[in-house]
């Protein structure tokens, strides 16, 4: 008969597992990793912050408690996502992009360029022109570091246009570019309900089954627009969405509320992002600042 018992070493990491013989003979000796220390970079794209980890090794799986937990504000790092850079059979590498809520999220436009941006200090092998080929949600993405902390994302099509939908008393039109949008027009965007419409318009599954973001536009120019956003998985207001800018970007086109193809979108940061366009809207660019705003570690308990 054998029986083991478990030594925690006092400020480690891990503990011994002991496996005895009935007569004490020690039999194994091994190691149980009860903790890990993760170093992570804290990104910001024009004001979307996300947290964004290495994880080409696969040695990191979080529940979605834990990354609730690290973008939770005041209590964790803080961000409106976490981003985990991870191999990719077919490209230079892959981007599981998470929610503040800690579950898998749609496309973010924002966080895809600092993804590029991230692959790119780390020394993920990039094309001549500072590019990357990557997938996110299973489509592929293109990325190129066109300057100092600025990136270019080419995005999906835009697709499900959709005009005209009378939601909580507003006039709304929807889209999806890689996440859905609601559209919602306004002369004053100061003065926008950003968290209470937003919000309630956000939760309308009976015109948005699976929930929406929800952006407040006003027309600046022929070529410009400013834009507020409720980020459905932050559940609050973000200082930008780059799916967002886009949206509002294709959809003031289709509407005719602006005429040029090259837009200035001006989002909450006070940042400008550039959304840049074909006449069939079948190649669309998001360009915009992504930039390291410090690096740390943190230390997470193994489940």
């Amino acid at each position: 008969m054998s029986y083991c018992f478990i030594i925690q070493l006092e400020n480690s990491c891990f503990k011994r597992l002991y496996t005895l013989s009935g007569n004490d003979k020690l039999l194994n000796k091994e190691y149980i990793y009860t903790s890990m220390e993760i170093t992570f970079s804290k990104l910001s794209g024009a004001g979307n912050d996300f947290i964004v980890i290495d994880n080409r090794e696969l040695s990191i799986h979080f529940t979605h408690q834990q990354i609730n937990a690290l973008c939770t504000r005041r209590t964790g790092i803080g961000a409106d996502g976490l981003i985990l850079i991870e191999p990719s059979k077919e490209y230079a590498f892959s981007m599981q992009y998470h929610n503040a809520d800690g579950f898998p999220g749609s496309m973010c436009g924002n966080g895809g360029r600092c993804a590029a941006y991230f692959a790119y200090t780390i020394g993920i092998p990039a094309t001549s022109r500072n590019g990357y080929a990557f997938e996110a949600n299973g489509n592929r993405y293109n990325a190129w570091i066109t300057a100092s902390e600025t990136v270019r994302l080419q995005m999906l099509a835009p697709k499900e246009f959709r005009n005209n939908l009378e939601i909580e008393g507003l006039v709304c039109h929807a889209l999806n570019t890689g996440s859905p949008h609601a559209i919602i027009y306004i002369s004053d965007l100061q003065a926008a309900n950003v968290t209470g419409t937003g919000g309630a318009i956000r939760h309308r599954t009976d015109f948005f089954p699976q929930g929406t973001n929800v952006n407040f536009i006003e027309i600046t120019s022929p070529d410009s627009l400013s834009i507020r956003t409720f980020e459905r998985g932050v559940e609050d207001e973000t200082l930008a969405c780059g799916t967002g800018a886009v949206a509002a970007a294709l959809m003031s086109h289709h509407l005719g509320k602006i005429s040029a193809r090259l837009v200035h979108v001006r989002v909450k940061s006070g940042d400008i992002l550039e959304v840049q366009f074909s006449e069939s809207m079948d190649e669309v660019f998001l360009t915009g600042p992504a930039k390291i705003v410090y690096k740390g570690s943190f230390t997470i308990d193994l489940k």
